[in-house]
């Protein structure tokens, strides 16, 4: 009997604590961790988000940038920190979805060990080449890596990013064999396509379109089964490779015993970051669509991505060496 009165008590109490916190949240500067280097897609969305819930909720938010060993460095540091709302990940969902199933021993469960706590944008890969590369379509470049296997080398943001993936599953389903390069974010692979020094990257939009516009690059499909609204003069590849569809996810997540008041009330603020026009034309200019969805559909969302690409990375052979 005693028993029972202590743990109804212990239950009270930490509800009590928890609907405290989650009034009171946030008392003091949140941490965002970007498992990037400075300069990418991701980096700026979690820079524009962070400044808006600063101006919103009257506390900073520092956007710390821990890149390495395919996000998974960030990944852990973020699990292990305590579950109260003041370190956040803001991850490519993609990667953190691919490392599921590219890294065996992974010291924390992609899934398991993460509540999702917004979608933050959805944008496709372009894949791009570099204009000394006689092949102004995907056709075109298919036959080419054909006629030349394993002279063509293509660049990745890593081993494990989703620009990895991306170029393995073009392998697998033409039935090519190009090189992986991998460089440390996708700015540095775009840079070395535009120098030449990998003939073929598929990049993150918001790092390809200046070089695009210059004609530093030519760029020849997105990676998505339809035409993108933010390139919509880019054919997709999957209309000549059954079966190519790949979407680039950002979003935020926290350490999985967050406080559900405390996650719903960033949703919340995040949602309204991104559903103001001035939002929308600020993504666009990076390269992505803000992506608008609920708590329990972002966890719904969430555990589809994980199961796909976990699922892609067996079936594509994909290596982290």
């Amino acid at each position: 009997m005693w028993q029972a009165v202590c743990v109804a008590l212990a239950v009270f109490g930490l509800g009590t604590v928890n609907a405290h916190s989650a009034e009171t949240f946030p008392s003091k500067p949140i941490r965002l961790i970007v498992p990037f280097p400075p300069g990418g897609l991701s980096d700026g969305l979690a820079r524009l988000i962070g400044q808006n819930i600063a101006l919103e909720w009257g506390h900073q938010v520092l956007v710390e940038n821990r890149p390495g060993a395919g996000t998974t460095l960030a990944a852990d540091l973020v699990a292990k920190s305590p579950a109260d709302g003041y370190t956040l990940f803001f991850q490519d969902l993609t990667t953190h979805g691919i490392n599921a199933g590219l890294y065996r021993n992974l010291p924390y469960d992609a899934q398991r060990d993460f509540i999702p706590v917004a979608f933050a944008s959805a944008s496709p890969l372009v894949l791009t080449v570099h204009p000394s590369l006689p092949a102004r379509s995907v056709n075109e470049l298919i036959a080419l890596a054909r006629a030349q296997p394993g002279q063509i080398n293509y660049g990745s943001s890593g081993n494990g990013a989703v620009l990895h993936l991306a170029g393995e599953m073009f392998k697998k389903l033409t039935r090519v064999d190009l090189v992986h390069v991998p460089y440390k974010g996708s700015p540095p692979a775009v840079t070395a396509v535009v120098s030449g020094e990998v003939a073929v990257v598929f990049a993150t939009t918001g790092s390809v379109i200046p070089q695009m516009k210059t004609g530093k690059v030519r760029a020849l499909a997105v990676t998505t089964a339809q035409r993108s609204p933010l390139l919509p003069e880019l054919p997709p590849i999957g209309e000549v490779v059954h079966g190519y569809d790949l979407m680039l996810y950002q979003g935020i997540l926290a350490p999985v015993k967050t406080p559900r008041e405390i996650v719903t009330k960033i949703n919340a603020q995040v949602n309204a970051i991104m559903a103001k026009p001035a939002s929308r034309e600020s993504w666009r200019r990076l390269g992505a669509e803000p992506v608008i969805i609920g708590l329990d559909d972002a966890a719904s969302r969430f555990a589809q991505e994980v199961s796909k690409l976990s699922r892609l990375v067996l079936e594509t052979g994909a290596k982290i060496d």
